[in-house]
């Protein structure tokens, strides 16, 4: 393993918004070495608890990016005004302005940015050579240009609605994908239904190389627990990039 970097912080202007980050190069500069891109989740989450996953990620030789969606940690924006569209278009701008031009991508998502991640792999195609979906959610198509609002808007009801999230194109775009994958679950999760989980893991066992990582003693914040748990820090990125055994399907509920 390299030397991790220094971590380098960074403000990237996109869209009246002005949006706070972190990288680190890898020692040898090899525009070939991946580029490692961390994306929190919703709520309260920001990249302050994904710098020692990113650490970690270094460790292993590849290039790091994290940043601050619109609304959350150090950048600018209120999070009512913005939208899955608005997250996903903020993550191209700043990976394209970050990563390395056409090199590889491993793209790691918490929770809602699972989504993201999602939407990243449709958009960059075979650039995308792994994943890491920490506890991810995924959406139905009518909530993609919503604002998220105040928590009581059509966003909310969108995603609130039974079963919307079964026709939800990331699962496509996970069913399609062929690279490595890591699927982490925790042992208790109050956000995602355990019906998601499943069809996650389902469309990722379709053509990728897919280990499932149970955690049964974590809850949904997956970020402050591989934050805190070294031993768990260091599995789930070793799986991402070097893609041990593959998962089976998701098991059904009897």
């Amino acid at each position: 393993m390299s030397r991790p970097p220094s971590f380098r912080p960074f403000s990237h202007e996109h869209d009246g918004e002005l949006l706070s980050g972190v990288y680190g190069d890898a020692d040898d500069g090899d525009p070939r070495r991946p580029t490692a891109v961390v994306l929190h989740g919703a709520g309260t989450s920001s990249k302050e608890r994904l710098l020692p996953l990113l650490a970690e990620f270094a460790a292993h030789g590849c290039r790091v990016l994290a940043f601050d969606f619109s609304g959350h940690g150090d950048s600018t924006g209120a999070l009512r005004e913005s939208s899955l569209r608005r997250r996903f278009e903020q993550a191209v701008a700043v990976v394209d302005a970050r990563a390395p031009a056409g090199g590889p991508l491993v793209l790691t998502g918490f929770s809602m940015g699972g989504q993201t991640v999602a939407d990243l792999v449709a958009h960059y195609g075979p650039r995308v050579v792994a994943l890491g979906l920490c506890a991810p959610a995924v959406y139905t198509a009518e909530a993609w240009e919503v604002p998220f609002g105040n928590g009581d808007g059509r966003f909310s009801a969108l995603i609130r609605r039974p079963g919307s999230w079964r026709t939800a194109p990331a699962l496509d775009v996970l069913r399609a994908y062929e690279g490595r994958a890591v699927l982490a679950v925790p042992g208790t999760d109050a956000v995602i239904p355990p019906a998601v989980t499943r069809a996650v893991q389902d469309a990722l066992t379709t053509r990728a190389r897919c280990t499932r990582l149970d955690l049964p003693d974590a809850d949904h914040r997956l970020g402050l627990w591989l934050r805190d748990h070294p031993e768990s820090r260091r599995e789930f990125v070793t799986a991402v990039l070097a893609g041990p055994r593959p998962a089976a399907p998701a098991p059904r509920p009897r």
